[in-house]
């Protein structure tokens, strides 16, 4: 195994490591040994990445002495709800899961948030061990802490701020993942390029190819930074009370999406690469970046294979943004760019500025 990469989250009572690199599920029980943990863990995983994964990371966790039960849950988003979480709940207490005993969350950005919100909400907190085998959960969701679920009226409206012990992402699962998923996982990396890194940005820009045939070195590299730019945000503003709003650029119209859409048609990073073009048409028309920027993303996005642009109307975006955690005051605070590698936040009053940005999106 290379030596794995390893960055640091500073929370003080809540900090922990992010541990990046290949062969690592082989040695995630010596990295889980490290930990105060009781003897006993349950692995949360859906029946794909179970089958793929599952064997290998629960022999690791026994060769280091745990006593490793297994809970599975459907694969896809519509699993994130209140049902599956009370049935992670009945495993829990069926395997006598103790306050010390942890929670290994073994999937995609699903079952990080779902096996999250159980593990933050039995017996008040169980410790939490992401296993993220996506880009996408590799590079966002497994880091900072946010963990929830949905709900019809809309996306991770109930959940809680609650950090993991240790995120283990082994870099080798992504040669397993369906292209679609990789493409989709890339849009997160593109959101930090955007809001904090131009290098990043130019990176995905020069190393496509690579990265899209799941070579180790890109994507270590693509992990482990954009896992340092969030660490480096959560630990300033660890409960999204200001600066970590930067980290959602793309997401308001992208949450919408989402919903409209029921959780079916379009994967999470597919809404938000069309929620990034829209969020920096509304850049451009309040003249904050440059034309240029919106051109440049588009043609990244595009070259990726993501979508820049929906068939959803207007007013069904707006409706369903009113139920958007970030609505405050009756107003919508929105993270905009200022240039590649430059993020703000803004408020937005006026549903009418927000209706033209999107029109103008679907019209490019």
């Amino acid at each position: 195994m290379k030596s794995a990469a390893k960055v640091p989250v500073a929370l003080g009572s809540r900090s922990y490591q992010i541990v990046v690199g290949t062969g690592l599920l082989k040695q995630l029980g010596d990295l889980c040994g490290e930990l105060l943990l009781s003897r006993r863990v349950m692995i949360v995983t859906n029946p794909v990445v179970g089958r793929l994964y599952g064997a290998r990371v629960t022999a690791s966790l026994r060769r280091a002495g745990f006593q490793v039960a297994t809970t599975e849950v459907p694969a896809g988003e519509r699993a994130k709800s209140l049902r599956q979480a009370a049935g992670l709940y009945r495993a829990f207490l069926h395997n006598r899961m103790d306050r010390r005993a942890a929670v290994v969350a073994l999937g995609g950005g699903v079952i990080g948030d779902l096996a999250g919100y159980a593990a933050a909400t039995f017996l008040r907190g169980l410790p939490l061990i992401q296993v993220p085998t996506t880009l996408l959960a590799q590079v966002d969701s497994s880091v900072g802490g946010k963990v929830a679920v949905n709900l019809p009226a809309g996306k991770n409206l109930v959940g809680a701020f609650y950090q993991p012990s240790l995120v283990v992402a082994d870099v080798q699962t992504m040669k397993s993942l369906p292209p679609r998923q990789m493409r989709a996982g890339l849009a997160e990396v593109v959101k930090y390029g955007m809001i904090a890194d131009r290098e990043l940005f130019a990176y995905v820009e020069t190393h496509l190819d690579s990265i899209l045939r799941a070579e180790e070195e890109p994507l270590t590299h693509l992990v482990t930074r954009s896992c340092a730019i969030k660490a480096q945000v959560v630990e300033q503003d660890e409960r999204e009370e200001g600066m970590r709003a930067i980290l959602n650029f793309g997401h308001t119209v992208g949450h919408a999406l989402e919903t409209t859409a029921g959780y079916r048609r379009l994967l999470h990073g597919e809404a938000i690469a069309i929620g990034m073009v829209v969020a920096t048409m509304l850049s451009v028309n309040r003249g904050l970046c440059e034309h240029e920027d919106l051109d440049r993303l588009r043609r990244l996005l595009t070259r990726i294979g993501l979508p820049t642009r929906a068939s959803v109307d207007a007013k069904s975006i707006l409706h369903t943004i009113g139920y958007d955690k970030k609505v405050r005051n009756q107003m919508i605070y929105f993270v905009l760019t200022k240039g590649i590698g430059h993020a703000t936040l803004a408020a937005i009053s006026d549903l009418d500025e927000l209706r033209a940005a999107i029109t103008a999106a679907w019209s490019l």
